[in-house]
């Protein structure tokens, strides 16, 4: 097809009347893909009124970018209110973007305008005209559109905190626009995917019984961004990422989380989120995000620069979020005197002259699953246990668990041999942590992690960080039925 031919197919569909912006879908569609062949313009799947683009331009399977088209010869194509909020989002969250009435092509990258607005038609008299001045000009931006897609290498932690953001706002968007859809079959007559709403209600049944579809779906999108952003920094194949590479490597120390991720990484992963965290994919691509941090460090001069990073993704992501959910770095002269306070009454108080370092035992009773019919209670068992037991009941994204780490790790100066046993055998077995929220339980799993590797241990692959998905005011949970539920109401109880 060439532009010309593309001008007289949508006069003769505009000439009809009563014509709206999904009329012209596949011509659009057939130009780009007559202009350029290696690339694929794939129209948004019909029932999925989720907030996606109209198009996806794809070169073998890899977004280049995103159109969004409005009705034939829409007037303030971008100014208009009804307009303004979606091309903002979209803006903020997607780095090659075009805005069109299919006549009237706005171009944009990382946010900013790039060149003037290119019309290629009018309308004039009532019908369509082609401008074929322009059509030589159309044609080299739109491959320069598709050229210049995914060549970015992010080098600041800025920047990358400010991509993360964005598109975590819109796959929260998304994400709520799909669990408030009230749609009961897609276009095409088929029942629309559930596995959202699932996994919200088991959210709501296990953790947080009065969430609603918007505190879910900016808890999953958080929780997705910094699940890639975890599985980015333990990767060290940096030309080459992907879901399936996000998904092995989640540390096996946070089992939730990879369960979660296997799901992301698979062929049932939501249609309405999967264009998102593929472009999430190839920000990670651009970037080496540990070498990023550790600039980070050296700039703030923090000594938990993921930390302090989260909290800039936050401010970028929705600053009255953060001041609402309390994500405040607690500052280290606090949180390290209220350790020291604990570990000198354990040695003054308890005669237990290691303190928070202790690795004595003691014999507890423990209820097991086995129910005994003539007492009608659950059988106990002796269990051998350290006596000294440490746990944050709301751990956040386990600030005073890595002071104690940092504080225990100072009695093993200069002995890393010893320290390697002492974490495996007398540390992790001790530290426990409950957190209520998904994203800054990631967190305290990603901080715990490298903490530890810094120290010179390396969490062993089937060993498992006791920092748990669960709400500590809450009772044990049954299993729900799907295996979202399972997974949470194991990691739960």
């Amino acid at each position: 097809m060439t532009i010309q031919q593309y001008i007289e197919n949508l006069n003769r569909k505009f000439k009809v009347g009563n014509t709206t912006e999904h009329t012209f879908r596949g011509t659009l569609e057939h130009l780009i893909e007559s202009l350029i062949p290696e690339v694929n313009a794939t129209n948004e799947p019909s029932g999925q009124k989720c907030g996606k683009p109209d198009y996806v331009l794809m070169k073998n399977n890899i977004p280049l970018g995103y159109i969004e088209a409005k009705d034939v010869g829409e007037k303030d194509l971008e100014g208009k209110k009804q307009n303004k909020n979606q091309f903002d989002r979209y803006k903020s969250a997607l780095n090659n973007l075009i805005f069109t009435d299919y006549l009237t092509f706005h171009f944009y990258r990382d946010g900013e305008k790039v060149g003037e607005t290119l019309s290629i038609g009018k309308i004039e008299n009532g019908s369509i005209v082609a401008l074929p001045q322009q059509f030589e000009q159309f044609i080299a931006r739109l491959k320069d559109f598709c050229a210049n897609a995914g060549k970015q290498t992010i080098r600041s932690s800025k920047k990358l905190s400010s991509m993360m953001a964005g598109k975590a706002r819109l796959l929260s968007n998304v994400i709520e626009l799909a669990l408030t859809s009230d749609e009961t079959h897609n276009e095409d007559g088929t029942p629309p995917d559930n596995t959202l709403k699932d996994q919200m209600n088991a959210f709501k049944d296990i953790l947080i019984h009065d969430i609603t579809p918007e505190g879910f779906a900016d808890i999953y999108a958080q929780t997705i961004t910094y699940g890639m952003f975890a599985a980015r920094l333990h990767d060290s194949s940096l030309p080459t990422f992907s879901r399936q590479e996000a998904a092995e490597l989640i540390p096996k120390s946070n089992p939730f989380l990879r369960k979660l991720f296997g799901y992301i990484a698979g062929p049932d992963i939501d249609d309405r989120i999967l264009w998102i965290v593929d472009d999430l994919v190839e920000i990670f691509l651009a970037c080496d995000v540990a070498e990023l941090l550790k600039d980070y460090g050296k700039t703030t001069g923090m000594e938990d620069p993921i930390i302090h990073f989260y909290e800039n993704f936050l401010s970028e992501y929705d600053p009255a979020l953060r001041k609402a959910r309390g994500v405040w770095y607690t500052p280290k002269p606090v949180v390290s005197f209220i350790v020291r306070a604990v570990d000198e009454i354990l040695k003054t108080e308890f005669n237990l002259p290691q303190g928070l370092a202790d690795t004595s035992k003691t014999t507890v009773k423990v209820q097991t699953q086995i129910f005994d019919n003539k007492t009608k209670k659950y059988k106990e068992t002796e269990q051998e246990v350290h006596k000294v037991q440490i746990l944050d009941p709301a751990t956040g994204t386990g600030t005073f668990l890595a002071e104690v780490v940092k504080h225990v790790h100072k009695k093993f100066k200069g002995q890393a041999g010893l320290w390697n046993n002492y974490v495996s055998n007398h540390l992790i077995p001790r530290l426990n942590g409950f957190e209520l929220l998904m994203a800054s339980y990631a967190m305290a799993h990603l901080q715990m992690d490298l903490l530890l590797t810094e120290t010179g241990y390396k969490v062993k692959k089937e060993e498992r960080l006791k920092i748990f998905l669960t709400n500590s005011l809450e009772e044990h949970h049954p299993d729900t039925g799907t295996l979202f539920a399972n997974w949470l109401s194991a990691e739960a109880n």
